[in-house]
């Protein structure tokens, strides 16, 4: 080959060519002018060629070239870093040629496209490998050509096992790649692993040369957590709406359609603001405000909002809801949950534990409490408060038992419930206890006219057990001014002086308060609290009254008489407070003291004076009732030493005839001590000859009310010389007593009469000034 045509085909070579000689370059082809981005040879030829090798490579190349020593002698291709004339840097495959002893050729093939493709394979092989998605190769019959570690962790079988078989033998299910292709690439199937476990797999199909590559995503935990995620909403008690970005419901679980009272078909794709939904007070919420479509517009949840909600079949239900975004990271997306609870039976039973703590539950009126509250938000107008009390209804619950009781008074309920205004309220305040509060009754004679009223209602017979009931009323009435400022509970209190005062005043009668009754109440209690300190205190003691025999003018007994001196009140009257004994029990313990003071001190008068007296002391209503009256009268007896017959026990006829069974059989077991017996105030009570004979006393004692007049009516003589010839009859001892003139001593004594006592005969006075010291 001629030297001019092989100059050509160097100088059109694709390679890269220069030759260098000591070092420095003497020609460049042209493909090496390109490569080293010259625009002629004059910025190549002359310069060292080491110039154009990158720093990082020039050792590399020097080292090279100092083993080529024989002329034509040829490296091995290489890879160096050369540098352009602009500094970049570029990669070839160099082949290094020696010509002369210092002279050089050096052939570049630019290989940056071939590195880059070779970087990109790897990574590709790289992702391959490590991608989480199984990723399958197969020929056009479906023969594994390839098979990641993916694969290898999903299916369970390795690449050298899956190499070369059927895809759709490993992954358990029929492959139709054609047919996925024609699908839009993608579809959903169940495969099998290795061990038989099912898989929920995406599949995703694509054509490569003479084949298919599969895309295989495990979508088995997502499916899983999909699938109970849908079974857990589907069981919820709580109804879950979601309303799209258009404000219509995209999905309903089965509680939403059973709380709605609908279908899921009749629900789905319709707009949310046909629900129609109330506020607590009633009011209609119209669509605009709406807590899903505020909470699309404003972002805001609500929580717990309570509203009723109206089904397609006129039903009301109320429920509890709570409007969030779906997807509050992404409010642009303004799709709402609406969940919501049923709470109709709930708030039901809330409202009857509200009313049960407001009413008495034997009447279903107004208890206390709810009375108390109405007074206390009552507005500043005129009110009226009548506090009513049945008169000896504990005659009815005693005699005929409770559940009659129970039954008379919610017929007494009813009756005052019918008897009074709509807006009044009518409640029970315990026990037979009833209160009617008014506003539109306040005119003191209308309010008289209502109390009657009332009365009379309850007055009309019951018929219980084939019996008729009659029941009276005690009515104690409060008239509230506009400006009244007293607290609901002294109401209530004042009310009840008011009562308390109309029984005191005979029953079967009504009483308006004023301030001074409030204040004769409140010393009452007052005294009611010092009595209780005075049995403690000493300040209580007998004091002595003389009985005198009409035949011989000798004193033969003396009555007991209890006293109170009070420490800033002086002498307390016994008409006052031995009622409030009474009424407070402390007659019971007072009487026992008494007893035990009174038989002590007689008992030593006899053994040291030598008197042989007979002592009287009085027993009460309650006494009577004390089942440890007889133990402690003879506990009195055994512990002073009197004799039993040198002590009568007086009882008044009243309290004799209460309950007659029961008292004569009280006094046979006082009786069986061997005490003597007097029925005290004859004549006030119903008593007959043969209820005196049953009772076995023995001494009968007229009330000074026919004393005080009979030397002045010949009726009070009449009756007294009645009482004297009927008691003779059954051989009792006759006393009277209040006598206070010498002619009424000398009638009585004229008329028969036994025995005598009085002021005309002598005041109660201390033992030390009756007897001496």
């Amino acid at each position: 080959m001629q030297a001019d045509s092989l100059a050509e085909l160097v100088e059109l070579s694709p390679d890269a060519i220069c030759v260098h000689e000591h070092g420095v370059v003497t020609y460049a082809n042209r493909a090496a002018l390109e490569t080293f981005a010259a625009r002629s040879a004059d910025e190549v030829v002359g310069r060292r060629f080491t110039d154009f090798v990158a720093d990082e490579a020039r050792a590399a190349v020097i080292e090279k070239l100092a083993h080529l020593r024989q002329r034509g002698q040829a490296s091995e291709p290489v890879e160096a870093l050369m540098s352009r004339l602009d500094g970049s840097k570029f990669a070839v495959e160099t082949v290094l040629v020696c010509l002369g002893e210092v002279t050089y050729q050096v052939v570049m093939r630019d290989i940056t496209a071939k590195k880059a493709a070779a970087d990109a394979l790897r990574y590709q092989a790289a992702l391959v490998s490590h991608v989480s998605d199984a990723l399958i190769a197969t020929t056009g019959e479906g023969v594994v050509t390839s098979w990641n570690p993916a694969a290898e962790a999903v299916y369970g079988w390795t690449a050298a096992e899956a190499v070369g078989r059927r895809a759709s033998e490993l992954v358990g299910a029929p492959l139709d790649l054609p047919a996925i292709r024609r699908g839009g690439g993608v579809a959903e199937a169940v495969h099998r692993r290795r061990d038989g476990a099912p898989l929920a797999v995406r599949v995703s199909a694509a054509e490569m040369n003479d084949g298919y590559v599969l895309v295989c995503a495990d979508e088995t935990a997502r499916r899983r957590a999909e699938q109970n995620y849908r079974t857990v909403v589907a069981s919820l008690d709580e109804g879950v709406l979601v309303m799209g970005p258009g404000g219509l419901i995209e999905a309903a679980n089965p509680a939403a359609c059973r709380i709605l009272g609908v279908t899921e078909a009749d629900v789905i794709g319709v707009p949310c603001h046909t629900l129609t939904l109330f506020t607590e007070s009633g009011q209609w919420i119209p669509p605009e405000e709406m807590p899903s479509v505020q909470t699309r517009r404003t972002g805001v949840t609500h929580n717990g909002l309570v509203v009723r909600l109206r089904r397609p079949d006129g039903r009301d239900v109320w429920v509890s809801l709570t409007s969030r975004l779906l997807n509050p990271d992404d409010p642009a997306a303004m799709a709402v949950v609406t969940s919501f609870t049923d709470i109709t039976e709930t708030r039901a039973i809330s409202a009857q534990l509200a009313h049960d703590a407001t009413h008495d539950p034997l009447t279903r009126l107004a208890n206390r409490t709810l009375v108390l509250g109405r007074l206390d938000v009552r507005e500043r107008g005129a009110v009226t408060v009548l506090f009513l009390d049945l008169d000896k209804f504990k005659v009815i619950n005693d005699s005929l038992g409770h559940s009659v009781g129970d039954q008379v008074l919610r017929i007494v309920g009813e009756r005052l419930r019918r008897s009074s205004g709509r807006e009044d309220l009518v409640g029970r305040l315990g026990g037979d206890e009833f209160v009617v509060v008014t506003a539109e009754v306040t005119d003191p004679g209308e309010v008289h006219a209502l109390a009657e009223h009332l009365r009379a209602a309850l007055a009309e017979p019951i018929g219980v057990l084939g019996r008729q009931l009659h029941l009276d009323a005690s009515i104690g009435v409060v008239l509230v001014g506009r400006d009244d400022r007293r607290s609901a509970e002294d109401l209530l209190r004042d009310a009840d002086v008011a009562m308390y005062q109309a029984k005191t005043l005979g029953r079967g009668r009504h009483h308006f308060f004023d301030v001074g009754l409030r204040e004769r109440m409140q010393r009452r209690l007052r005294m009611e609290q010092d009595l209780r300190d005075a049995v403690h205190d000493g300040q209580l003691w007998p004091a002595y009254q003389p009985v005198v025999d009409l035949r011989t003018g000798e004193m033969v007994a003396v009555e007991a008489l209890l006293r109170w001196t009070h420490p800033r009140h002086g002498a307390i009257s016994p008409a006052e407070f031995i009622p409030l004994a009474e009424e407070s029990d402390l007659i019971n313990v007072i009487g026992k003291e008494m007893l035990r003071a009174t038989t002590r001190e007689l008992a030593a008068r006899r053994a040291r004076q030598g008197l042989d007296l007979t002592l009287k002391v009085n027993l009460s209503t309650r006494q009577l009732d004390d089942p440890h009256l007889v133990p402690a009268v003879q506990d009195a007896l055994a512990s002073t030493g009197l004799p039993a017959g040198a002590l009568c026990l007086e009882v008044t006829e009243s309290a004799l005839m209460r309950d007659e069974e029961a008292a004569a059989e009280v006094l046979a077991s006082l009786r069986s001590l061997g005490v003597l017996l007097a029925i005290d105030d004859f004549g006030t009570g119903y008593s007959s000859l043969a209820q005196l004979r049953r009772l076995t006393l023995d001494t009968l004692k007229i009330d000074r009310s026919f004393i005080t007049g009979i030397a002045e009516s010949r009726d009070a003589e009449a009756i007294v010389t009645s009482i004297i010839a009927m008691a003779h009859a059954v051989d009792l001892t006759v006393i009277a007593e209040g006598v206070e003139s010498a002619e009424q001593l000398e009638l009585l004594r004229a008329l028969g009469c036994d025995q005598a006592q009085g002021y005309h005969l002598g005041r109660p006075v201390p033992a030390a000034e009756l007897f001496g010291q």
